[in-house]
């Protein structure tokens, strides 16, 4: 299962990890993130707004979510071990809810990872500086009808080539949008659905989007990066490759022939 996990990795670009958490656990932290938005669950007039935001979420659930085996081995895995930090909290959460009016942030993109001095959009590099892995869980039932993430299966791939030109210093979320849609408008769709406690681990230049939700239940979700303890490594004397590494030189060399 660990080979097949990681080859399903390295095609797709994400994982889908089953019961990564206890649903009760889910629960909880449901329950705290309900507090957060200031709905009332059971009155659907209160749900004001497509999508509400909360930040980074460090009570005891929201940790112990992160920190289960099956995630740690899964992280060891495909960052490889010690090579990634432990996480104690989550967030971003992009809480979204039934809604006539259509969000603003569903294009295709892959997500920044980190924020230059003086600057005020993410960037991304192609070492993928400062992330590890792009990360879902699930915290409500999310099936086609509530607002899934849309995935473009072995984005992942074509990414590289679209940020090698730029280098260490990267570039920023906005312009790096409209070319990884581009290069990855070919790939075929997936959608983020599943179960409280699932979470889907995702190489970081996979590209993805958002979706208006049109159907009934709240969909509860967190997106936080997994963070890198040590900088992806392109070109190793050992070769001792990640597979998050491994796909980034996939992609490069496709570029080449």
């Amino acid at each position: 299962m660990d080979d097949a996990l990681v080859e399903r990795f390295l095609t797709d670009g994400f994982v889908k990890i089953e019961g990564a958490f206890p649903p009760r656990v889910a629960e909880d932290c449901a329950r705290l993130l309900w507090k957060e938005t200031g709905y009332d669950p059971e009155d659907p007039g209160t749900w004001k707004d497509p999508v509400v935001r909360v930040a980074g979420m460090a009570q005891g659930p929201f940790a112990a979510a992160a920190n289960t085996p099956v995630l740690h081995m899964a992280f060891d895995l495909l960052v490889g071990e010690r090579r990634w930090d432990p996480r104690y909290s989550l967030g971003s959460f992009p809480l979204r809810f039934p809604h006539e009016e259509e969000p603003d942030d569903a294009g295709w993109h892959i997500e920044g990872s980190y924020l230059p001095q003086g600057a005020e959009l993410w960037h991304t590099n192609l070492r993928s500086r400062d992330r590890a892995l792009l990360m879902l869980f699930l915290f409500s039932e999310v099936t086609e009808d509530d607002a899934p993430t849309r995935i473009r299966v072995g984005s992942h791939l074509d990414v590289p080539r679209v940020l090698a030109p730029y280098g260490d210093e990267g570039a920023d979320f906005m312009t790096l949008g409209p070319r990884v849609d581009a290069a990855s408008a070919h790939r075929p769709l997936a959608l983020a659905t599943g179960r409280p406690g699932d979470v889907y681990l995702c190489h970081p230049f996979l590209v993805h989007a958002a979706q208006p939700h049109h159907g009934t239940r709240p969909r509860f979700m967190a997106q936080p990066p997994l963070h890198l303890r040590e900088p992806l490594e392109l070109e190793r004397r050992d070769a001792d490759y990640s597979a998050v590494e491994f796909a980034i030189r996939r992609g490069l060399a496709r570029g080449e022939g």
